[in-house]
Order: C-alpha cells, then sequence, then structure tokens
C-alpha cells in the first residue's frame, strides 16, 4: 500500500508552517499517527513541536536541492515506519524534481499551495512560470492575507485558466476563510443566435467549453481558428484551435476540439478559417472521456488574428 504524501507548496512566507503547524496541533488530524515532516526551506516561523497534539513526527530537513534524492527522502523510513509524509517544499524548486525522486512507494494524495494575497500581483509578474507550475498540480488554491475587498477575480483567474479542478479558499487577516463561489463572467452571450466569439476570447471559451460542454450543446458558435488535421480525430473530422502559452513559451501547444466537416478535402494544415458550427457531444479518447463536438455549417478562409497566440493566464 503506498505511503501517503500530504504535499505543501508556495512562496516563502506564503503560510505554509503555521498551516502544517496548526494542523498537527490539531487532535482530530494528529491522532499519534507516525509522521515523516520533509522541510525544504527555512522562513522566519519555526515549527513547535511541543505543541503538537501527539508525537510520532519526525523531521527531515534538507538544506538544497542536491539533496532532494530517493535515497536521502527514503533514509528516515529504513528506521521507522510511517503512517503519512507531510512536505512543506520550497517555493523556488521545480516541482518535477519531487516528483521524479520521491520513492517509488511515496504517492501523493493531496497538494494545497499556499499564496500571499498581498504579494501575489508582484509574485505572479515576475515568478508566472513557478507559480503556474504549482497551480496546475494543486488539489486547492490557498490565498492568505486577503483583505475582504480584495478585486478576487484575477486571482480565480489565474488558478482556473491552468487546472479547473483546483479548490480556491481566501483566508482574511482576521482568521475567517471564505471558498471561491465566482462564476466565470462570459464576454460572450451564450444566448444569441449565432454566439459570437471573438479572437480575444478564445482561451476562455475554449476552457469553459471543455468544463461544461453540456452548456454549449445545440449552441451555435462562430469563431477564428487555425485547421490541424491529426490521425487522433475521428474520420471525417478536423481540429479547429489555437497555438496557446500558460506561462512560457517552452510552454506552447495547439489546443483544439473536434469538429465534423464534409469538406476535409478542402482544409490545408495550418490554414486559418471563419468557423460557423454547432455545439454537441462526444465520448473520445482525445477527450479522455465526455467533450464537445462541433459539426461544421460553414468554413471559410480567413486571414489571421491580429494576435496569433492566446494566453491562458
Amino acid at each position: 500500500m503506498p505511503l501517503p504524501v500530504y504535499l505543501f507548496s508556495g512562496f516563502l512566507e506564503a503560510g505554509k508552517t503555521r498551516f502544517i503547524q496548526e494542523t498537527l496541533q490539531d487532535p482530530q488530524f494528529n491522532t499519534g499517527e507516525k509522521t515523516l515532516l520533509v522541510v525544504c526551506e527555512e522562513g522566519i516561523e519555526e515549527y513547535r513541536p511541543e505543541k503538537f497534539s501527539a508525537g510520532n513526527v519526525t523531521v527531515l530537513a534538507l538544506e538544497g536541492q542536491n539533496e532532494l534524492t530517493a535515497e536521502k527522502l527514503s533514509e528516515p523510513c529504513r528506521r521507522n515506519r510511517f503512517d503519512r509524509v507531510l512536505i512543506e517544499y520550497n517555493g523556488m524548486w521545480p516541482l518535477q524534481l519531487l516528483f521524479e525522486n520521491m520513492p517509488k512507494s511515496w504517492q501523493i494524495y493531496q497538494h494545497m499551495c499556499f499564496v500571499d494575497a498581498s504579494t501575489f500581483p508582484q509574485y505572479f509578474a515576475n515568478l508566472r512560470q513557478h507559480m503556474v507550475e504549482r497551480f496546475q498540480d494543486a488539489d486547492m488554491v490557498v490565498f492568505n492575507r486577503c483583505p475582504k475587498q480584495t478585486d478576487k477575480l484575477p486571482m480565480h483567474r489565474a488558478v482556473k485558466m491552468v487546472n479547473r479542478r483546483a479548490e480556491i479558499a481566501y483566508e482574511y487577516p482576521d482568521g475567517e476563510a471564505e471558498y471561491d463561489d465566482i462564476k466565470d463572467p462570459l464576454p460572450f452571450d451564450l444566448n444569441a443566435p449565432v454566439v459570437e466569439i471573438a479572437d480575444a476570447d478564445f482561451g476562455l471559451f475554449y476552457m469553459d467549453i471543455l468544463d461544461d460542454p453540456d452548456k454549449y450543446t445545440g449552441k451555435t458558435l462562430h469563431f477564428k481558428a487555425m485547421v490541424c488535421l491529426t490521425d487522433r480525430a475521428p474520420k471525417g473530422c478536423f481540429a479547429p484551435g489555437r497555438f496557446g502559452m500558460t506561462c512560457c513559451i517552452e510552454d506552447v501547444a495547439f489546443v483544439g476540439l473536434l469538429c465534423r466537416y464534409d469538406g476535409m478535402q478542402n482544409l490545408q494544415q495550418r490554414q486559418w478559417i471563419d468557423l460557423t458550427a454547432r455545439a454537441g457531444i462526444i465520448e473520445h479518447k482525445i477527450y479522455e472521456g465526455k467533450g464537445p463536438l462541433l459539426t461544421a455549417l460553414s468554413v471559410e478562409k480567413a486571414d489571421p488574428p491580429a494576435e496569433e497566440l492566446v494566453y491562458f493566464v
């Protein structure tokens, strides 16, 4: 049976240590299970083991990335049989480094990412790649020190554009917490006879239709897209879409939707088209389950948009 790992990520002073300390002080969570606490950075706050609700907590402090190895992580396990592992991860270390070096018997059960809401705009502007990497993998993102009058929409969008399944919580200075219930305002009218999707709104449309294809079923959509002819699509289908970037140029990838079209022989790879199509649903491996299937009503040659690349954050 795999050893459950609870991963806590986020930049320095984002609230990771305090949360872990309070968790291990909680008798409902810490009832004496043998716990390995792996600490990958040293902040202002320090752990106070004497306040833990039960003993059996072993601390393994790593001084640098060179110590993050399967051998180093496994060393305490040779002396003890642990029930769980808690990892306070360094905000500047790549997550992939952890995933590649975790012992094979370890399995991440939950990943919580902590963000200081007061410094979020600065970090997101200057260290976007590090932040997006954590958002992409997180089960929950917690924005700490969040003034109640703060506009939460930029934080909500930053997470949801790269990870639709992540839960979001906002913790206020008085200790009160609130779960995210923001409904993304769509910049197009879904009740219009033809839903016009502007070039700049393709990214939001793409994420929304993947997240809730039923909402679009029966709608007639019009948007500009690049043609992708791929063997992964069902016979008689192509993938209209765009190249999109989440955080840096290395992450650029084509994102598209399945579209059935009787005039497939008239299409050319990477040509730009104006597409009018009716939306439906299909079960297909390209979506790893249920996803949207468009049926082309009109396909016209088009010029590229002013900005060809879609930015998801």
